[in-house]
């Protein structure tokens, strides 16, 4: 497959995660998401979800299988996070790396085309969810006060890169 298609992703949002639409994935073909954590759930140095994060992942826990993918390698502050959900988590996943990504992928029991790769870096999440034909979703990071961040200076250069590169990115 082409870097181009690589670093394209399925869906590309211009929100942060928590005001995802759930229905648009449940309803689908999707049945389990793979969640990057810092930065798509938690500002960056931080280990307290934002309180419409929290919401999001509960509503999204009842329809969907979640497990959460870093590549951060505290098992602590991550494990912090996914515990408060009971959820389960790979730390030092070594995104675009495939090797942690295909053992969650076994342990879902999924075909990929059923299982969403989410975060906020496209040379990162997307790129390994691509690799192994997962539906990809791009969402803005969370800024320190848990919204929206509105200008991202590393997303908007990777997203600047991907087009010279010829990934067909809408602006």
């Amino acid at each position: 497959m082409k870097l181009q298609r690589l670093l394209q992703p399925s869906w590309m949002l211009d929100t942060s995660l928590a005001q995802l639409p759930l229905e648009r994935l449940f309803n689908g073909q999707i049945k389990a998401l793979i969640l990057d954590v810092d930065r798509t759930l938690l500002p960056r140095h931080r280990s307290e979800l934002p309180p419409a994060m929290e919401q999001w992942l509960r509503e999204a826990q009842q329809h969907l299988r979640l497990h959460l993918f870093s590549n951060n390698p505290s098992r602590r502050r991550i494990g912090a996070v996914a515990n408060r959900l009971d959820l389960p988590f790979t730390t030092s996943a070594g995104k675009p790396r495939r090797r942690a990504l295909r053992k969650v992928l076994a342990e879902l029991g999924l075909p990929p085309h059923q299982v969403a790769m989410v975060g906020d870096r496209l040379f990162t999440d997307v790129l390994a969810g691509n690799r192994l034909g997962l539906f990809t979703v791009l969402v803005k990071p969370v800024d320190p006060q848990g919204l929206t961040c509105e200008r991202d200076r590393l997303q908007r250069a990777e997203l600047s890169l991907a087009r010279w590169m010829g990934a067909s990115l809408g602006r």
